[in-house]
């Protein structure tokens, strides 16, 4: 007789009352069994280490060692191992952060019993799943347009500080002890940067976008 073994899946949450419901949860399925519960992404870990669970179902947002974090460490050490980030939030960081430290999949604590039965069974797949709301935040942050001023360089930013406060060249080099030639190309780099046709078109720009 051949039988299938049980998808093991660890809980890492620090609200007992969410451990306590995904416990409840797995019982239902027959092709899925709780091997632990974590309050905290280091006791996730040594858990991982210990247990060796196929699917861990993990918090984001937790104190000390966050879910992102937790998540890498345990995809460094058990790469068998997949997760399922499974949080209250949707925000664009999140959703990168997690799937950037290795999570398979992304949802919401609101997914019904079937569909996080169906996401765990993909995860073991290798398959993954993202909540809407994730592909939607993965979808803006490949689309948006980057903000303006974020390649300038720390002493570009000092440069055009100091040009927006409206002092010429030869001030900003006194006040940055360096050459006019430096201060120049440094101003020619912000104008390259920003587009920009000249150095009262740059203020305008740099005002307008909160640059400086």
């Amino acid at each position: 007789m051949n039988e299938t073994k049980p998808i093991g899946v660890l809980i890492v949450d620090d609200h007992a009352v969410v451990r306590s419901g995904l416990a409840a949860f797995l019982l239902v399925f027959d092709d899925m069994e709780l091997v632990g519960q974590a309050a905290g992404g280091e006791e996730a870990v040594r858990l991982c280490a210990e247990l060796e669970p196929d699917v861990v179902l993990m918090d984001l947002v937790m104190p000390e060692v966050d879910g992102a974090t937790a998540t890498r460490s345990i995809r460094g050490s058990c790469p068998h191992v997949q997760v399922i980030a499974l949080t209250s939030f949707r925000e664009q960081e999140l959703v990168q952060a997690a799937l950037e430290a290795g999570a398979i999949s992304y949802l919401l604590k609101n997914v019904n019993a079937d569909e996080l039965a169906q996401a765990i069974r993909l995860a073991h797949a290798g398959r993954a799943t993202l909540a809407p709301e994730a592909a939607e935040a993965l979808i803006q942050a490949a689309t948006h347009s980057p903000r303006l001023g974020h390649d300038l360089t720390r002493r570009e930013r000092e440069v055009l500080a100091l040009i927006v406060k409206g002092l010429n060249n030869m001030e900003i080099a006194e006040r940055l002890v360096v050459s006019r030639s430096t201060v120049r190309f440094h101003v020619s780099n912000i104008l390259s940067k920003f587009g920009a046709a000249n150095r009262a078109e740059a203020v305008g720009l740099a005002v307008q976008h909160k640059v400086v």
